[in-house]
């Protein structure tokens, strides 16, 4: 039998396909699997069109046969089979498709229903990534002869007459050979035919049967244990997400969750997703009830998994999700995809970015509702992932502010909760301006600041920002409902009346003087030093002037590479004018300066351990304090 050369170049193009298309050898299976469901496919798209041929939907099946001993694998079909002619133009020539012409031929009718994954013609040849040789027996329904593929590669193939009981096709594997650093004959074993089948072929709509062994005790006997084989569908077949969401229990999404994604709770909330028009998918997405273990780490990966036609093509799709919420998983399923010839990949088009932005806002309208309609189950949620969602307003120069501002929330000073910023503003009082907050390490220590102190005794609520992403989220948003965002312990703080500011004004002007002296004692730690009304029982307070906060400082200087470039606030030391240590300040600065740069030292100490900053001379500022005790 003379042996025929593939119609295209074939060595180079056939090495390019098994060495550099597939990433992963274990979607062989995969692409034999879906080829042998479209060739059903097209048998029973035939049967109601032809009325010579009849076929049973419950027959149609895809069976796997494993010979370990003799190192064979075959997958098996009761589909379209193929003639000779077929045979050639679909096997002979590489990246020919028969599904795709079968989908595209004007004879057929209503091929928009046609749901046929097979599109490019070379999932055929990556079983050869994992066998030396393939043969191929084909009989077409309705003919009597039956035709026989075979090759071992780029060197070529044969094509002859055979023997087949029935319509359908067998292709047949002979496994290569295990090597150093491959173990083909893993192809072989049960366990591996079932974890892939489930991972990516799990819901092909036809039955995929094996016969498979299992121990079992002997009958008659306590100890002794028999090998059972028995025929099995290893395929779910109908997928979840394509039931009708009233077939499809709470308890079933729990399930599916947790088995598919590895979870040992149930999600929090699933959302489902149907569209249809100019991009037709169907998502199915959960938001989780807790963070996994490495959610903020660099090696958590985000991405859905991706299906067509129910078939899994991406493990995770990260271009499905945007970073901010990286926290959801689930999957998407579309025939429509523009996918790469290997099925592998995605192609970067139009259609994958009108998904993404859909998902998008699907996802922010379903946690706005479960902001709205369960607080409780808002807060677990929030406890695991406000940080992401925070991030989110602040990263791409605010791109998703408006997207995202609704749904974050800070705890405040109104009964110590976590609040909305639209809770905040809807109980703001009818002459506040500002929207007032404060950073710190905790909320015990925010509540400790003078400023804080100040702003909530004139009945102002203040939220509590504890997180170093927080100050830089707000920063971005600039506003909320036309209110500016305001630190309490910045410059820009100011609660006084024009009669009160006036007055400020003159006592600064008098004690100029001093202010100098008392910042040169200090040294480069501040740079100016005034009175202030704000506060009410604290004698000294720390503030900051320009666009960079304490709080913002701490965070910025302790990043990776910041020693090179620290940053640095602008501090004022602010000394209560009505307090009596400003008076005991102004006559230290007539009577004894030496005295005032030892109080100034202290104060400034004090200053900083209130406002949650380290002092940089533990040991003079505690020699002072003692000095001043003798």
């Amino acid at each position: 039998m003379a042996k025929k050369q593939f119609k295209t170049e074939s060595k180079k193009l056939l090495d390019m396909m098994i060495n550099s298309i597939y990433t992963h050898k274990e979607i062989f299976l995969r692409e034999l699997i879906s080829n042998a469901s479209d060739a059903i496919d097209k048998l029973y798209f035939k049967s109601l069109t032809d009325d010579s041929i009849s076929v049973a939907h419950s027959d149609l099946e895809i069976r796997i046969t494993a010979d370990k001993d003799a190192k064979v694998l075959k997958i098996s079909d009761n589909g379209i089979g193929m003639t000779k002619e077929e045979l050639e133009n679909n096997l002979g020539t590489i990246a020919k498709s028969g599904s795709y012409d079968f989908k595209h031929n004007p004879e057929n009718e209503n091929k928009d229903d046609i749901d046929i994954i097979g599109q490019f013609g070379v999932g055929f040849y990556s079983a050869f990534m994992v066998s030396d040789k393939i043969t191929v027996e084909t009989r077409v329904c309705g003919s009597d002869e039956a035709w026989c593929w075979q090759s071992s590669g780029a060197d070529g193939y044969t094509v002859s007459e055979c023997e087949k009981e029935s319509c359908g096709t067998t292709i047949t594997l002979e496994i290569k050979p295990d090597t150093e650093d491959e173990n083909y004959s893993i192809y072989l074993e049960e366990f591996k035919i079932r974890e892939l089948i489930k991972k990516y072929s799990d819901y092909i709509r036809y039955p995929i049967k094996m016969l498979v062994s299992h121990e079992q005790p002997k009958e008659g006997s306590k100890n002794e244990t028999e090998t059972v084989v028995s025929d099995e569908t290893l395929n779910s077949m109908v997928p979840l997400w394509k039931k009708n969401r009233s077939d499809v229990t709470d308890e079933e999404y729990a399930n599916f969750y947790r088995d598919k994604f590895y979870d040992y709770q149930p999600p929090l909330k699933t959302i489902r997703q149907k569209a249809e028009g100019t991009s037709e998918y169907t998502a199915l997405l959960f938001i989780p009830s807790h963070a996994p273990f490495d959610y903020y780490s660099r090696d958590f990966e985000k991405g859905l998994q991706l299906y067509s036609s129910g078939v899994m093509i991406m493990d995770k799709c990260k271009d499905l999700l945007p970073d901010y919420f990286s926290f959801v998983k689930g999957l998407v399923d579309s025939s429509d995809l523009s996918l790469n010839i290997s099925r592998e990949m995605l192609q970067h088009d139009r259609q994958l970015k009108t998904i993404a932005k859909a998902l998008e806002k699907k996802i922010s309208s379903e946690l706005e509702k479960l902001l709205e309609s369960d607080r409780e189950k808002y807060e677990q949620f929030y406890s695991a992932f406000g940080m992401q969602l925070k991030w989110g307003v602040y990263n791409d120069y605010g791109m998703h502010k408006d997207l995202l501002q609704n749904l974050i929330m800070f705890k405040s000073s109104f009964e110590d909760k976590n609040v909305t910023l639209k809770e905040y503003v809807g109980r703001m009082k009818d002459d506040q301006k500002n929207i007032y907050y404060a950073t710190g390490d905790s909320v015990d220590k925010i509540k400790l600041l003078p400023q804080v102190e100040s702003v909530t005794g004139r009945g102002f609520e203040v939220l509590y920002l504890c997180e170093d992403v927080d100050e830089f989220a707000l920063q971005m948003l600039r506003s909320f409902d036309g209110k500016d965002f305001l630190n309490v312990c910045t410059n820009d703080l100011d609660l006084s009346s024009d009669e009160e500011k006036e007055s400020l004004n003159d006592e600064n002007k008098k004690a100029e003087d001093m202010f100098a002296f008392i910042k040169e004692s200090i040294g480069d730690g501040v740079t100016k030093v005034r009175f202030t009304n704000k506060l009410q029982n604290h004698p000294v307070c720390l503030t900051t002037e320009g666009a960079v906060s304490m709080g913002m400082e701490k965070v910025l200087n302790k990043m990776p590479g910041a020693e090179n470039n620290m940053v640095k606030a602008e501090i004022v030391l602010e000394i209560n004018v009505n307090h009596d240590l400003a008076k005991r300040l102004i006559n230290l600065f007539e009577d004894d300066k030496d005295k005032l740069a030892s109080y100034s030292k202290v104060l400034y100490a004090q200053a900083r351990l209130i406002s949650g900053l380290s002092i940089e001379n533990p040991a003079e500022i505690s020699e002072l304090v003692c000095n001043m005790m003798l």
